[in-house]
């Protein structure tokens, strides 16, 4: 008996569902993405394996490198209004009059790295601008005199925090260079102490685990 041949026929299979779905997935990635903000003064962490985040929120982050072989220190903050806040206090400090629209802008940056005098030059530019190398030169923090400006940022931030009503204090986060040296840093963590703060974040960089 003659056997059957069943005729074959090419498949295919329609990739326009799988073709919309890609599409609306990387389209979602893009519109909630956020830009990474470049650094004024990056530096390049220690490694460490452990993982404990840092808060999105109620965060002082102080930073300690070098630039055109210069120790600085940049001082950033997590809330705006705390930030905002935080201005007034220092305005009244050193005599500086900002105008509201100086105000609105130092609301937008995180991180800064100026003596507070300096601050309506340093707000006059372009975002792009005040990253660049050189121009922010750190805030003073000489521990002799009355030009310690880290002290008061910091004992401002705090009070500014208090005002706002805020149940829980301020975490600090101190984030040094690896090949920073120790005296600046210790200069730092001085300061914090100072003021009573003995509880602060030492900011490291993922490494695996040496077995």
């Amino acid at each position: 008996m003659a056997k059957v041949k069943m005729s074959k026929k090419a498949t295919s299979i329609d990739m326009t569902a799988m073709c919309d779905v890609a599409f609306l997935l990387l389209t979602f990635f893009i519109l909630t993405a956020t830009a990474k903000v470049p650094e004024p003064l990056p530096v390049d962490t220690p490694s460490s394996t452990v993982q404990t985040k840092l808060p999105e929120t109620g965060l002082v982050t102080i930073t300690v490198g070098k630039s055109e072989g210069k120790e600085q220190v940049f001082f950033g903050m997590k809330d705006r209004a705390i930030r905002s806040a935080a201005l007034d206090y220092m305005a009244q400090k050193y005599k500086v009059n900002f105008t509201d629209a100086e105000k609105e802008q130092f609301a937008l940056v995180d991180e800064f790295g100026v003596p507070v005098e300096g601050l309506k030059q340093l707000l006059a530019m372009k975002g792009a601008d005040r990253a660049k190398k050189g121009v922010q030169p750190g805030i003073p923090c000489d521990t002799i005199g009355d030009n310690n400006q880290l002290r008061y940022w910091i004992q401002y931030v705090r009070q500014a925090n208090i005002d706002a009503g805020a149940t829980k204090e301020l975490q600090f986060a101190i984030k040094g260079d690896a090949k920073e040296e120790y005296p600046q840093i210790k200069r730092v963590m001085d300061i914090l102490q100072e003021q009573k703060i003995n509880s602060f974040n030492l900011v490291t960089g993922l490494r695996g685990k040496d077995y």
